[in-house]
């Protein structure tokens, strides 16, 4: 039986969801409780991967097990096992051709960006604080830039083993800006992700809205489909997984 797993985590303490050798990772923490409830080896399978600092409200995993599951005590076992800032949310039954990364349909990121220059209290560690201007107007305007579908390499940090994907199209079907209370967030829902790509898409907006660069030249920077040190991505901590989608079972 294949079973698919919903998690949160706050992300601060990891070096990200994917095991690693020497660092703790979020994956690794949820594998080991399955195999202590289950009694038995657990391979665990994620929509994808987020990076260290990076949070989750919506991570989707998948695994397999012989015994039948009684989901709600499963859950409370699960949760008594992990850390308080990693929580299972949902474990449901699904069809055997389910898979976590394979079968998604789109996922969407929230980055929380503050610009109120007083800091709130509970929330700063989520957010990434803007110094300086910030126009939303003039983010507004490079936003249609950037979405549809375009190859998106100019966007994409090299990881240690190398270029993110030989193929760096995706579609970007939309990308919100949300005011909230202290700032604003984007929301981003595309078909895949490359590596780091929300996070320089937000901090090549960031200095659109600083003035350092004018929306118009954003085509010019896809078109140049290599990476360029004319901003820095955004840093981890703003940045959650908040939903992963796949088609109604």
């Amino acid at each position: 039986m294949r079973y698919k797993l919903i998690i949160a985590y706050n992300g601060t303490s990891y070096c990200g969801w994917q095991i690693q050798k020497s660092d703790l990772s979020i994956q690794a923490l949820v594998q080991q409780a399955l195999n202590t409830v289950l009694q038995q080896p657990i391979l665990l399978k994620g929509a994808g991967r987020t990076d260290a600092g990076v949070h989750a409200k919506g991570q989707t995993a998948h695994f397999d097990t012989d015994t039948p599951l009684d989901t709600i005590r499963f859950i409370r076992s699960l949760n008594s096992l992990l850390p308080s800032d990693i929580r299972i949310l949902e474990v449901s039954l699904v069809p055997q051709d389910f898979h976590a990364r394979y079968s998604a349909l789109s996922k969407i990121y929230h980055y929380h960006l503050q610009l109120d220059p007083i800091e709130d209290a509970f929330n700063h560690p989520y957010r990434h604080p803007v110094r300086g201007p910030c126009d939303l107007a003039l983010i507004k305007k490079a936003i249609p830039y950037l979405t549809g579908t375009q190859n998106f390499t100019s966007l994409a940090n090299k990881t240690k083993k190398g270029p993110p994907t030989k193929n760096g199209i995706r579609t970007l079907y939309r990308l919100d800006l949300i005011e909230e209370i202290g700032g604003v967030r984007f929301e981003f829902e595309a078909n895949g992700f490359l590596y780091k790509m929300a996070r320089n898409i937000t901090g090549l907006l960031i200095n659109v809205g600083a003035g350092k660069i004018e929306p118009g030249k954003i085509p010019e920077i896809l078109n140049a489909k290599k990476r360029q040190n004319l901003f820095r991505a955004a840093p981890p901590q703003g940045l959650f997984l908040y939903e992963v989608k796949y088609p109604k079972i």
